[in-house]
């Protein structure tokens, strides 16, 4: 191969690798907040997430994360993230009116905005910004989670569920790899897939995603092979198995999540309402 050639394909390919590494959605410091969020450790996960959004004021992965912070602190405080809400469809239509704290929901459409305008402005330079797109699809998920289970808005949650499953499609084309972005879609597909049938023609004439199977499909690479969202995936799947009379495979996924995250109660709730195996 003459040496040129050779020079322009080492040029071509560090391009590519530094191009891949600037688009990586993989930060340890945010993880480490995230992981925080799933054991029930909200403060020490705003704390973590301050100190990384000094250092990367312009990254909007670090205020959509902490408006997560906020969403799941909240949710915890008003259990509304058990699963027999989710698993009973009465239980869950006739819940109680919840009363979220003010302060909170303060700071957390701060955060989402915070958020949307840093990812905004990241996408006006390049529509294709990993991070950014990422960070749309999780402030419109959690947008929707804020409006359907704590305001009890079930068409505005929708419409937020729709927009957000936009820049999920954008962000799986701009990175393939990009697993936690199956989530939402996962979401979308799998819980309007139980509603009943007329509703879900509807749904689907109005563009909605409403297929079963391919909910769980993606909730599953999520929860294989995703990162931030991978441990909130297994827990769907853990509620999807419930509901599909299968406990032995619920038992298993919050087992595996109760030893990963001692300190959440709720999975330790979640297995002591399990039958118990026959020994």
């Amino acid at each position: 191969m003459p040496a040129r050639l050779s020079a322009i394909l080492v040029l071509l390919t560090s391009i590519g690798t530094a191009f891949a590494n600037d688009t990586n959605l993989k930060s340890d410091e945010v993880y480490s907040a995230w992981l925080q969020m799933y054991d029930l450790k909200f403060d020490e996960a705003h704390l973590q997430l301050a100190r990384w959004q000094e250092t990367h004021p312009d990254d909007s992965l670090g205020p959509a994360s902490d408006a997560a912070a906020y969403l799941f602190s909240e949710l915890t405080r008003l259990g509304s993230l058990e699963s027999a809400l989710f698993v009973d469809d009465n239980r869950f239509t006739n819940r109680k009116i919840l009363d979220p704290d003010p302060k909170v929901k303060i700071s957390f459409n701060e955060r989402i905005e915070q958020a949307d305008r840093l990812a905004d402005a990241a996408l006006e330079i390049s529509n294709v910004d990993a991070r950014a797109l990422f960070a749309k699809t999780l402030t419109h998920g959690l947008r929707a989670d804020y409006v359907a289970l704590i305001d009890g808005r079930g068409v505005k949650a929708l419409s937020y569920t729709k927009a957000g499953r936009v820049y999920a499609e954008r962000l799986l084309a701009a990175d393939p790899q990009a697993f936690d972005a199956y989530l939402g879609p996962g979401v979308e597909n799998y819980l309007l897939s139980l509603k009943p049938i007329a509703l879900r023609v509807l749904l689907r004439l109005t563009g909605s995603q409403v297929d079963r199977e391919a909910g769980l499909e993606k909730l599953e690479k999520t929860a294989s092979q995703g990162y931030y969202l991978e441990p909130f995936a297994k827990l769907l799947l853990a509620v999807a198995a419930l509901r599909d009379s299968q406990p032995e495979k619920a038992r298993g996924i919050l087992e595996g999540l109760h030893q990963r995250f001692p300190d959440n109660e709720l999975y330790a709730l979640e297995l002591s309402r399990l039958p118990s195996t026959t020994q």
